[in-house]
């Protein structure tokens, strides 16, 4: 699973609308409707219960739904550490010393 699979289940979880979703993701909701259903093969679980009227979470969306927050959360915190460290903000600088060539 991408970190994609988790932004798209996320904003519909979140909207509870494909359609508004996709317009947030800036894709389709053909496109969108393709991804939350790879999720849910992926995962051999529905997700969401769907209407032609409204979308709600299941149990088991509700579950993922934490840990998906989870997991963006700490994506970004990756992602945010390494942008840190190559402008040196973080990391170890090591200094040697040698008393003889002073």
């Amino acid at each position: 699973m991408e970190l994609r699979h988790f932004r798209c289940f996320v904003a519909v979880a979140e909207t509870l609308h494909f359609a508004r979703a996709a317009e947030q993701l800036g894709i389709s909701p053909p496109a969108l409707t393709k991804q939350i259903q790879e999720i849910e093969r992926l995962l051999d679980v529905r997700l969401f219960q769907r209407t032609k009227r409204s979308v709600s979470l299941t149990s088991a969306g509700e579950v993922f739904l934490e840990e998906a927050l989870r997991t963006l959360q700490q994506a970004a915190r990756a992602e945010d550490a390494a942008r840190r460290a190559g402008r040196g903000e973080i990391g170890r600088i090591e200094i040697g010393y040698i008393a003889s060539a002073a």
